[in-house]
């Protein structure tokens, strides 16, 4: 096998003059275990593509740098011919790319650090499934590349780098990453990755207990390695791929001083209002936020969204919240339609996220890599050194549903500086609080409170 890795990969990547030297490098790569750490993989990989890029080859045109063979080997693909490296839309075009039919609550399977439960894939499992799927775009004719980034601000971003057998795939991912420098990726200590095998045999979901996709396709992450794989037609599931490199990225933007958050962005004139609320509440409103998208990197620079918002002409880096508005929904009449929150009640509301009786903590439905706890202890710690004000809004008032427009008003209402602090009525809701988060968390700091 090894023996065929180093065939297909001189054909690929090295000429005749340079084919010796090759050899030796690729004989080095494949020596290397497969199965590394995320971040001791992705470090070696960027200085293996650093030092690649400072030699000149002859023979180098569109499809062939052996600086990108190099790094491609080292996360076990090997360039059968060409590989197009961030090709511009209309490049995608002319390679075959189409428009594919949006797909959405395909199998998504994590393994790894992932807060709420056990991993859903084992490391034999995946470890399998990365061999497979390397393999496979490794015998394609054609390796497609993107570049990108999670969240627009360079400061408290995640690079990614996507490695695809579909120029369809790159054109759709195109759309949901930020785009990245040149060679951003390639000097970054912990880039994620993204595998994307489009026409890989649906039999493969069998090596994770799925069984044949005949008619979809399935996402797999591993958390620890920092890699995502898309089989089959998975690129087409965007909220599944936003979901799941939301949750990948977080520890990388959290080691950078940034805060991944499950938020939204209202922008009123020249303010910004950072809201948390139920999804569908979020959507009856979408019109009016900057992006109908959770997910966004709250820093002491400002705020910036995790993924493209289909706005051209939107900041890289929002300034900091006016306001941090936190929506629940309490029929009980417990909590007041609006109310002023300390730092430290703020902390312990999205610790909660209480939704008439159900608990969403740090407002987030989704797998995570990320304490809810620890979330909720950065955000205390933001909003007391950028002197955030924040603001409770029941959802639930006098029999019906606050949404849409209401919603809207209410945020704006905040920034009038003429909110009551709070002060709940009579209740068990406390209690119900209590009883939740001292069950689930422990050692909470002193700050928090109801």
């Amino acid at each position: 096998m090894r023996n065929v890795l180093l065939k297909r990969f001189v054909h690929g990547a090295f000429q005749s003059s340079s084919r010796l030297r090759s050899i030796s490098a690729i004989a080095a790569a494949t020596n290397s275990p497969i199965a590394l750490s995320s971040r001791h993989y992705a470090a070696s990989a960027s200085l293996a593509e650093e030092e690649a890029e400072t030699i000149v080859f002859p023979r180098e045109g569109p499809g062939v740098s052996y600086g990108l063979n190099w790094a491609l080997a080292l996360r076990g693909v090997i360039v059968k011919d060409k590989a197009f490296h961030n090709l511009k839309s209309s490049e995608l075009l002319q390679k075959g790319a189409t428009t594919s039919e949006t797909l959405s609550g395909l199998p998504v399977l994590v393994r790894g650090n992932a807060v709420g439960g056990a991993s859903e894939v084992s490391k034999a499992q995946f470890s399998k499934l990365m061999k497979q799927v390397t393999s496979h775009i490794s015998s394609t004719p054609n390796v497609f590349v993107q570049d990108g980034a999670v969240g627009s601000s360079s400061k408290c971003d995640a690079k990614v780098r996507v490695i695809s057998d579909s120029p369809s795939a790159i054109s759709s991912l195109s759309n949901v990453l930020f785009r990245t420098p040149t060679r951003a990726v390639s000097h970054d200590s912990c880039p994620l990755t993204v595998y994307v095998a489009s026409s890989i045999s649906p039999s493969t979901g069998e090596i994770v207990g799925l069984g044949s996709q005949t008619n979809g396709g399935f996402i797999a992450a591993d958390i620890e390695r920092s890699s995502l794989i898309l089989c089959g037609k998975a690129f087409s599931d965007i909220k599944g791929i936003k979901d799941a490199l939301a949750a990948l990225a977080g520890p990388v933007i959290s080691a950078r001083g940034g805060l991944p958050l499950a938020a939204r962005l209202l922008v009123s004139g020249e303010t910004v209002i950072l809201l948390f609320a139920p999804e569908d509440t979020l959507q009856s409103c979408s019109d009016f936020l900057v992006s109908a998208d959770a997910g966004v990197i709250l820093s002491s620079q400002g705020v910036a969204p995790l993924f493209q918002t289909g706005d051209s002409g939107a900041p890289n880096l929002f300034k900091l919240p006016a306001a941090v508005i936190l929506a629940s929904a309490d029929s009980s009449g417990t909590i007041p339609s609006l109310s002023k929150l300390s730092p430290g009640q703020a902390a312990y509301h999205f610790l909660a996220g209480y939704q008439n009786g159900k608990f969403v903590p740090a407002y987030n439905k989704d797998f995570s890599a990320t304490d809810p706890l620890e979330l909720a202890k950065a955000l205390l710690s933001k909003l007391n050194e950028n002197q955030l004000p924040s603001f409770l809004i029941n959802l639930s008032q006098r029999e019906k549903n606050v949404t849409g427009k209401e919603l809207i008003k209410l945020a704006e209402s905040t920034l009038s500086g003429n909110i009551s602090p709070f002060e709940p009525k009579a209740g068990d809701l406390q209690s119900k609080y209590k009883s939740f988060i001292t069950g689930k968390f422990q050692e909470l700091p002193a700050e928090f409170s109801f």
